[in-house]
């Protein structure tokens, strides 16, 4: 068990769980048709539930999921599993009955409809009954996490923010705070709001399907699933104190020191790839970095016209619609590059302009 507990608290460094976490994400996009299936999705689910209560009795593991502000997000894990896989596999249903030439389940669903009085009413008095006999219970059962008035001299480690804002948090580790707190969550909305501008496919409106919008469904997916449930987790139980990363099975100790080298790209060109003194003025200096954001921003989107998916978008929507989606898609793969960079070489800012606060 030692070697097991030693294994995946190595499985959960940062590096490995992100790039794994990618990876699963994409096989699960790719195999929706196999693993949503009853059985298998039902093996799935035993799998975790078993993995989950063998962890139990593990010291540090207990302490970390029966953390009374760590227990809604534990639920949470197995609810939006629930919930991403009853989606995915309506979407295969329709899939493979489109193949089959034959409607949506939706449509033939259509004239079953049920009438707010008294069949929706009597349910929902039926739900209200029952979460409120569970908070009552929960609340009896479960201390509630209330700490002591707010002491300036004595500040919690790890001091998080409530879980909702771990994701923001987690992002304040790789962004500047205007980047971080302002300029991403900023997309997230703007990103929303043009989706139905940027996607002119009629097909897939009123019924769940992958196969007739992937792109579409596979990019919000990214964004909720990678960059927002992923780093909620990574925040809550994987960031110990002093914001120091802990595997499931690792004491949370307060004493554990990571030496860490924050090193900009200007740095490592001038510095360490020419052996010389990094230039005085600001735009020199940040040559190197500024012109790799560039070609980010700028070449990128042309480079990937080169996979005929992407052409393919190209020519359905045109050149504003492609523009405004690159916009956002661009940034939200920056995230993980940026993220990974940071782990494997310390690299805090791609650029560093601390005389006009722009830092990248």
């Amino acid at each position: 068990m030692e070697a097991a507990k030693e294994f995946l608290n190595n499985l959960f460094n940062p590096i490995v769980y992100t790039v794994l976490g990618v990876a699963l994400f994409v096989v699960m996009l790719l195999t929706y048709r196999v693993w949503t299936r009853p059985k298998f999705a039902l093996a799935l689910l035993g799998l975790g539930v078993g993995a989950f209560l063998v962890s139990l009795p593990d010291p540090n593991f207990r302490a970390i999921v029966t953390k009374p502000d760590n227990v809604p997000i534990v639920a949470l894990i197995f609810i939006l599993g629930f919930f991403l896989w009853w989606s995915l596999r309506q979407a295969a249903i329709n899939d493979e009955r489109l193949e089959q030439g034959l409607p949506p389940r939706e449509a033939e669903e259509a004239n079953d409809r049920i009438l707010v009085w008294p069949d929706l009413v009597y349910e929902e008095l039926i739900c209200m009954v029952i979460l409120s006999v569970v908070l009552i219970v929960w609340s009896i059962y479960l201390k509630a996490p209330l700490e002591e008035p707010a002491n300036p001299g004595k500040t919690p480690n790890p001091s998080k923010a409530p879980w909702y804002f771990l994701g923001l948090q987690e992002m304040l580790v790789y962004f500047d705070p205007w980047i971080a707190g302002v300029v991403l969550p900023g997309m997230i909305i703007s990103g929303l709001i043009l989706v139905p501008y940027c996607d002119k496919n009629p097909r897939g409106m009123g019924y769940y399907t992958l196969k007739e919008r992937p792109f579409a469904v596979g990019t919000f997916l990214f964004g909720f699933c990678v960059l927002w449930v992923m780093l909620i987790i990574m925040g809550t139980f994987l960031r110990g104190p002093n914001w120091n990363f802990f595997g499931p099975y690792e004491p949370w100790d307060s004493h554990k020191l990571e030496s860490l080298s924050n090193v900009n790209l200007s740095e490592y060109f001038w510095v360490h790839g020419l052996k010389r003194r990094m230039p005085e003025e600001w735009f020199m200096r940040e040559l190197p970095g500024i012109f790799l954001v560039s070609v980010y921003l700028f070449a990128g989107p042309a480079l990937l016209l080169l996979a005929p998916p992407v052409r393919r978008m190209y020519q359905e929507i045109g050149f504003l619609r492609y523009g405004l989606v690159m916009v956002h898609l661009l940034p939200m793969a920056a995230m993980v590059i940026k993220m990974i960079l940071r782990w494997t070489i310390n690299l805090k800012y791609v650029i560093f302009i601390p005389e006009y606060f722009f830092n990248i």
